[in-house]
């Protein structure tokens, strides 16, 4: 188990649960996973497809989450592919025969797939060891991004009922867990509820007044940095990014009023970090893999915590300190209230009034904000001073630059995995390295490193394979692949 966690991931240990999830889906028993993004959920499924026979079909809502998730595990020398309607009739007749004759381990489906006859048939003639559904809370109609195609995975267990079945989600009340488990029809699944506490990510609540100039001062503390701004309308989301570009800043946007190819084609630029600003609507970013999003702005009340706290989750998935801040405004609940006073049936209508006014709570709070979320998830979080809320300590004043400029030549950096000093400029150096890599393997950058192994190898700079395997994410495939462009450019540095 350790073996190929370190061959084909990079990694020496486990997070926490993983381990135990892994045990247990390779006894071939069902799983529910509740685990915080960026808390390493797709490995649960992943690593264990390596260590047994048969095919793993990962169920999976988004287009751009599979390409993804295929690109990554392709990357570390893991045979996947996705099917889904990006793809022409020959090109899903080609991963089927790849499918048919084993050279394919993993395979990423939309649900909707499920429901078409000859793709069921399909199915049949194949070697599956185990369903893997990913964004289970979708199945759910009490959870905040319910999707009716997501009612066909109800068929899994009846038309096959000896294969286990491993359900994931970031984000899941009791009410939302114990639906999921109902509606997949699971009798007694293993549940794993790992802590929903994102120690890394700073929340704080601003005033809403003149909100453009704080959204200014707060991105300009991150240059070249990825933020995600979320906006309550298409109309916000348009010109607020007008407005920041015209300020010199590099944005787009996301929402329902773009086509469908133009959505696709700002989401992958900002994966790309071909701009760094994504002003969107609530519309954008599940399955965003992009693990380097330093800054998350609501410039809008949340219609819900459990939103709320997906959005937020978006941050600082790669374990690097990130900051989610609130625009905090009474008025934002009149435009909320009206499209709840549209909404017909009586039972979602109290539901969403109930959301509202706990998300309004949270603006108004006098304590740690970091208890009130994870209380919302049945957390308890006994610790007196969190260490990074606006309500435990003061952060700095938005017109005053921070240390971390860009300026300066080290950089000081605190996660649990790395502590000290490292050297921005050989960081600038290896950043570059990435983006040509990527942009030749037309891949998102963080798929070749993220920016946690390209700070160890600026911190440690190492020069032998032995040494480049040390850093976190450094697998045998990546060393062979990108080791040598690397390493040359520390030897030239160090120089």
């Amino acid at each position: 188990m350790y073996e190929t966690l370190k061959k084909h991931f990079g990694y020496d240990e486990f997070r926490p649960l993983q381990k135990e999830i892994i045990e247990r889906v390779l006894a071939k028993e069902d799983c529910l996973v509740l685990m915080p993004t960026g808390g390493g959920k797709s490995l649960c499924f992943q690593l264990p497809t390596l260590l047994q026979t048969g095919l793993t079909i990962v169920i999976s809502p988004l287009i751009s989450l599979m390409k993804d998730q295929v690109d990554a595990l392709t990357t570390n020398g893991i045979n996947a592919a996705y099917i889904n309607s990006s793809l022409s009739h020959d090109e899903i007749n080609n991963i089927v025969s790849k499918v048919k004759s084993g050279e394919i381990k993993l395979l990423y489906i939309a649900p909707e797939r499920l429901s078409v006859p000859h793709f069921q048939e399909l199915l049949h003639t194949l070697p599956i060891g185990m369903f893997a559904i990913d964004e289970a809370h979708c199945i759910s109609e009490w959870g905040h991004d319910f999707r009716p195609d997501y009612r066909n995975l109800k068929m899994l267990r009846t038309n096959f009922p000896s294969v286990p079945i491993i359900a994931l989600t970031a984000t899941a009340t009791h009410k939302v867990r114990d639906d999921i488990v109902k509606q997949l029809n699971l009798p007694k699944p293993h549940i794993f509820t790992s802590s929903f506490n994102r120690q890394n990510l700073s929340y704080e609540v601003l005033p809403k007044k003149d909100s453009f100039k704080t959204i200014l001062s707060l991105v300009e503390l991150y240059p070249e940095e990825s933020v995600i701004i979320y906006c309550f309308s298409r109309k916000d989301t348009e010109s607020l990014a007008e407005k920041l570009n015209a300020h010199g800043h590099n944005a787009g946007t996301y929402h329902a009023g773009l086509t469908a190819d133009k959505r696709k084609d700002n989401q992958d630029r900002f994966i790309r970090d071909d701009i760094h600003i994504m002003v969107a609507t609530i519309a954008f970013g599940m399955g965003i893999d992009k693990p380097d999003v330093r800054l998350v702005i609501h410039h809008s009340l949340p219609k819900s915590i459990e939103g709320y706290y997906q959005e937020t989750g978006r941050a600082g998935r790669d374990g690097l300190p990130a900051r989610c801040v609130l625009l905090f405004s009474t008025a934002d609940k009149f435009k909320q209230d009206y499209f709840i006073s549209l909404i017909s049936d009586e039972e979602e209508k109290k539901q969403a009034e109930e959301n509202l006014d706990k998300a309004l709570h949270y603006g108004y709070l006098k304590s740690c904000r970091r208890r009130f979320l994870l209380s919302y998830f049945n957390e308890k979080y006994t610790v007196a001073n969190c260490g990074n809320c606006d309500k435990c300590i003061e952060f700095a004043p938005l017109d005053t630059p921070k240390s971390t400029s860009k300026k300066t030549a080290v950089k000081s950096v605190t996660t649990n995995e790395i502590t000290g000093d490292f050297d921005a400029d050989l960081f600038s150096v290896l950043k570059q390295i990435r983006t040509n890599e990527a942009t030749r393997l037309k891949v998102p950058p963080y798929i070749v490193f993220g920016d946690k192994a390209l700070r160890e190898m600026s911190l440690h700079k190492p020069t032998t394979d032995e040494a480049f395997l040390k850093i976190n994410g450094v697998g045998d495939k990546k060393l062979k692949k990108f080791g040598e462009i690397f390493m040359s450019a520390i030897r030239e540095h160090r120089n």
